[in-house]
């Protein structure tokens, strides 16, 4: 009988591991925050916890039907014992392809260090919970009642798999606490080692990844610089580009720094000490997890608090909470940037043309001096955040004409406004969406009328209590610019329907879709040559379909 068990325990615990992996994406794609794993839990995983707790429920019950009814009759109880483990077993397969029948996934699980040692976690605790009758109890000491929560625990993982899944990585954190202070002291290391490298951090509610890679283009115009690629702007993120990609032939080093959490800048900061700070902007972005817009703000000036005496930063000066920010900053070397702010700035954008093949503009110092400027990018927004760039390059030495052939040399960022052109013209802006994004994007799009304008969108997430109203806000703004609109998901597209109706679109011209994959089906109809379709945002994994 112990052989049996043995074997069915290792079996229960892999069923278990395959069964847990779409809540291990979950995880991932939460970033590992607990607090936000169960928020996704209660919005859109409440059929899923039922659904396990019927499963390890029926499990259980036959388990206690072969204890209290079959007990002393050999065939029966045997049945009954391995029965129940076999149902389990088969429970927690069906639940596994069950889920992997779901949409398809956008951003599918990375088998990370990570991910690998909290499957193994999620493998030995449920191997303990299946023999914990074997290991647990012995003739001498074995009650009734302690026989019946023993054989409670013994399905436990299954029937709390969601839950049991946030156990597991509660149980690993110290284990990946110290695996991340060993990476990040070795990136402290191998970054205060190098004092010859000029370290810039980019922030800001939005336009930070386009103003990294902007700054990293026209750096290279007198620098040798390293720039973190992608969205790379996580402790973790930013540690493994030093301790992989960061050499001696480095003269520069520039780093995005993300934030969803107070205290977030600090800790990236406290990794890259930075000399120069940008913050591209402030705005309504990641309301759910800051709890308020006071905390955004006071997020993003952690990276002003940070800076050296002899440091520099550069804030946004057509944005009100910047210029507060400029104001309340204490160092010698601060500086304004902008293009419609009429008091003093260190550079600005002017005479601003912005067409559907790109943008000239012309950049100006506060001594007046001059140059004409040319970039691909699509959108005034993008002018902005060249104008922070410049700003920076110019205080490092770099002289007009460098930045602007360094301007011209940008190239656009992939899911940014990124123009794909074809017999259907797309604008690819499905990284993120938040308020001031999608405004810039609309005032893309209406410059390609009078072609036939098409909008797909799930609409906008983590926007707290405000989501609806800015969504609806972004309903209003969709009507004045495109022709057909296509929603993707269900209850959260509701208030950008309402907006689309309150400002008198045509109800026969907004249609609905489950998916991406629905959406291509649909296109060839609403959007023939000549078109033009624009991709405001792409929920990830969990939010889809909401």
């Amino acid at each position: 009988m112990r052989t049996f068990d043995i074997i069915f325990s290792i079996l229960g615990a892999g069923a278990v591991v395959v069964a847990s992996l779409r809540y291990v994406h979950m995880l991932q794609l939460e970033s590992y925050q607990g607090n936000m794993y169960v928020k996704w839990l209660r919005r859109a995983g409440k059929n899923d916890v039922l659904t396990c707790m019927l499963f390890g429920a029926a499990a259980m019950l036959l388990r206690m039907a072969w204890m209290l009814l079959y007990h002393d009759s050999a065939v029966i109880s045997t049945i009954l014992l391995y029965g129940c483990d076999v149902l389990y077993i088969a429970a927690m397969v069906y639940l596994s392809i069950s889920n992997r029948k779901r949409a398809e996934q956008k951003k599918p699980i990375v088998y990370t260090s990570r991910v690998k040692r909290l499957l193994a976690i999620l493998a030995v605790l449920s191997f303990l919970f299946h023999m914990n009758v074997n290991l647990f109890t012995t003739k001498a000491y074995t009650t009734f009642p302690l026989l019946i929560t023993m054989n409670i625990l013994r399905y436990l993982p299954g029937l709390m798999l969601p839950s049991f899944v946030l156990l597991c990585a509660c149980v690993a954190l110290p284990i990946e606490n110290a695996v991340k202070n060993r990476y990040l002291n070795d990136a402290k290391r191998k970054l205060q080692a190098r004092e010859d490298i000029i370290k810039i951090a980019v922030t800001g509610s939005y336009g930070k990844t386009s103003t990294k890679f902007i700054l990293g283009t026209i750096l290279q115009e007198k620098f040798n610089t390293l720039v973190t690629p992608q969205s790379f702007n996580t402790p973790m993120g930013i540690t493994r580009v030093i301790r992989e990609q960061l050499e001696a032939g480095h003269e520069a080093f520039v780093a995005e720094m993300g934030a969803r959490y107070a205290g977030d800048i600090d800790e990236l900061c406290d990794l890259v000490q930075p000399t120069y700070g940008i913050i591209t902007s402030v705005g309504k972005q990641h309301l759910d997890t800051f709890g308020s817009y006071e905390n955004v703000i006071k997020t993003k000036s952690e990276l002003l608090l940070r800076l050296p005496e002899d440091g520099a930063a550069f804030l946004n000066g057509d944005n009100e909470d910047c210029r507060q920010m400029y104001e309340n900053c204490n160092l010698k070397n601060k500086y304004l940037f902008g293009l419609d702010y009429e008091g003093e700035l260190f550079l600005r954008a002017t005479d601003v043309r912005v067409t559907k093949q790109g943008s000239t503009f012309t950049l100006e110092t506060s001594s007046k001096e001059r140059v004409e400027c040319k970039t691909s990018l699509l959108g005034k927004h993008n002018i902005l955040n060249i104008t922070g760039a410049a700003a920076v390059a110019k205080h490092m030495g770099l002289t007009l004409e460098q930045i602007a052939s360094g301007i011209s040399n940008v190239q656009p960022v992939e899911h940014r406004l990124q123009l794909i052109e074809g017999p259907v013209t797309v604008i690819d802006d499905a990284f993120n969406a938040n308020p001031a994004g999608t405004k810039a994007a609309m005032e893309v799009l209406r410059a390609f009328a009078p072609a036939n304008r098409v909008v797909v969108t799930p609409g906008m997430v983590e926007l707290g209590d405000e989501e609806e109203a800015l969504n609806e806000a972004f309903g209003k703004d969709i009507a004045s610019a495109a022709d057909v609109v296509i929603l993707v998901g269900q209850q959260r597209v509701e208030p950008i329907f309402r907006g689309l109706i309150a400002a008198g679109f045509d109800e026969g011209n907004i249609l609905r879709a489950q998916n991406l994959a629905q959406v291509t089906k649909m296109l060839p109809q609403y959007a023939p040559p000549g078109s033009v379709v624009l991709f405001e945002n792409d929920l990830p994994d969990n939010y889809s379909g909401e």
